[in-house]
């Protein structure tokens, strides 16, 4: 039987590919954005988006429901086998058909022919999810694996970057690096399948089994990317490429902070679904409640100092020709609490319980309340209307979500203690202000836009995130007092040690 890590274990290696895709957008994409400019910039994130829809259809919700399927039988290698054979099946079926759509879909749709190129070569991205099976490396909680393979696929997109990538008319080359930035290493995952589950067909396939609850997830899926996606593309046919490069710079630094918020959650899934399965509601309950609370020890701080410094964080990443992008980030930076939220609450408690129907329904009322802002704000504020339909749809999910659950949400806020971080908060919303008015003299008169906001972003970032972190440790906040507390006597020990020493 394979050693199964803990939660903490598993954490800690999917925070640092979470990190990494924090840090390695940090490198790229300032220079990207200078070498494509807007218009380059807008193409990409466009042909993405199309090819998104294209892999969700393809998908069929498989990568959320393939982790539960997989986790409950993942202690039975035959069982384990036949379901994965029969999702893999069924996942390689509707590819084919997708990619027939896909292919018709590029000399039919004007706006897709002018980019054919592009989309056929970030369109090999629709092959390589299916072969990846990344939901079974999940479900099995292989996550060293996929850190390590993840971290070396994005190294070497990093390289290419920098090698092939030189001037604006090279958005093709750089569609094809980001290709294999980011699913490239699902042809490892493929080729290392026979190490998990028997490669030869075991008979007894029960297909029909598994197309009730993909067709769900699927629906899921599509409803979710309506209001992730659905307003690039709504963007670039209504207001242009200027207006979704816009729109994608403040989405792009929204993403990485919301993906640092949501690394807890992602291990979660498999772990939570074990459980349920094994009948283990207490340790069910336990972990959900505490992913709660970290969730918004995490999420509250990051939404408040990425709204309050939007201008310097799209000055530094994206450079001067992104700067009318820092309204749409100040509008879309409050989802990231409640795209956390829902997280939680739909995707590890919800789906795990087996009512991903109640998910559904959150995640469609969601989408039509992007899709109705949408036609009606960014004909008139292009950028900042799509941050709006963006914030409200993620706001009625949690809402729809938080009424499903009703008395088991009252049990999971037991301990919390909400009024702890608002208590850290504002201390360090002041003092970051009061650096910035005091900084930027200073800053304005000696460094250039860029190295400018790296000084006020480094200065301010310190101060608000050391006084909200000291302020919860001084109040005693449960979950910090139960995981950062600790971490810090291991450190104070050890400097007292070597101090000893010398």
């Amino acid at each position: 039987m394979k050693k199964e890590h803990s939660v903490t274990f598993n954490f800690i290696m999917n925070f640092i590919l979470t990190a990494s895709s924090f840090i390695f957008p940090l490198i790229t994409f300032p220079y990207v954005s200078r070498i494509l400019l807007p218009a380059g910039n807008g193409k990409i994130d466009a042909a993405a988006a199309v090819v998104t829809y294209f892999s969700m259809f393809s998908m069929l919700g498989i990568p959320t429901y393939g982790i539960r399927a997989c986790a409950q039988v993942r202690d039975d290698k035959e069982q384990l086998s036949r379901t994965v054979q029969e999702i893999l099946c069924i996942n390689a079926v509707m590819t084919a058909l997708v990619y027939v759509v896909f292919g018709a879909s590029l000399y039919v749709v004007p706006k897709f022919a002018e980019d054919r190129t592009l989309l056929l070569v970030m369109g090999t991205t629709i092959f390589l999810n299916m072969a990846g099976v990344s939901w079974l490396y999940s479900a099995l909680e292989e996550y060293a694996y996929i850190t390590m393979v993840s971290l070396a696929f994005k190294a070497i997109g990093v390289l290419l970057m920098f090698l092939f990538v030189h001037d604006a008319g090279d958005y093709v080359v750089y569609g094809g690096i980001t290709v294999v930035s980011n699913v490239g290493s699902y042809l490892f995952n493929f080729l290392r399948l026979g190490r998990y589950i028997t490669i030869k067909p075991v008979g007894n396939y029960k297909f029909r089994r598994h197309l009730k609850p993909i067709g769900i997830f699927c629906a899921m899926t599509i409803a979710t990317s309506i209001y992730t996606n659905l307003d690039i593309v709504m963007l670039k046919f209504i207001s242009g490429d200027v207006q979704t490069g816009y729109y994608t710079a403040s989405v792009k630094i929204k993403t990485i902070v919301t993906s640092l918020v949501t690394s807890l959650g992602a291990v979660l899934l498999p772990r939570l679904s074990y459980y349920i399965e094994k009948g283990m509601k207490e340790e069910f309950k336990r972990m959900a409640s505490k992913a709660l609370g970290f969730v918004l020890l995490i999420a509250l701080p990051l939404a408040v100092y990425f709204t309050m410094f939007a201008y310097e964080s799209i000055g530094l990443v994206s450079g001067k020709a992104y700067l009318l992008a820092s309204w749409p980030m100040r509008l879309i930076m409050p989802t990231v609490v409640f795209i956390g939220l829902s997280n939680i609450l739909g995707m590890q408690v919800l789906v795990p319980t087996g009512r991903e129907r109640q998910v559904l329904v959150s995640m469609v009322a969601g989408a039509f309340v992007d899709l109705a802002l949408n036609l009606a704000l960014i004909p008139r504020l292009g950028a900042s209307g799509a941050s709006i339909g963006t914030l409200m749809a993620e706001i009625v999910v949690v809402l729809v979500q938080g009424k499903a659950l009703k008395g088991f949400l009252s049990e999971l806020w037991q301990g919390l203690k909400l009024h702890y971080y608002i208590a850290g908060l504002l201390p360090a919303a002041i003092a970051a202000q009061l650096a910035r008015m005091a900084l930027k003299p200073i800053v304005d008169g000696k460094f250039a836009l860029e190295q400018g906001c790296f000084v006020v972003l480094a200065v301010t970032g310190a101060l608000f995130f050391g006084i909200y972190g000291i302020l919860l440790l001084l109040l005693k906040e449960p979950i910090t007092m139960e995981y950062i507390f600790p971490i810090l006597q291991k450190l104070g020990k050890r400097n007292g040690t070597r101090k000893d020493e010398v």
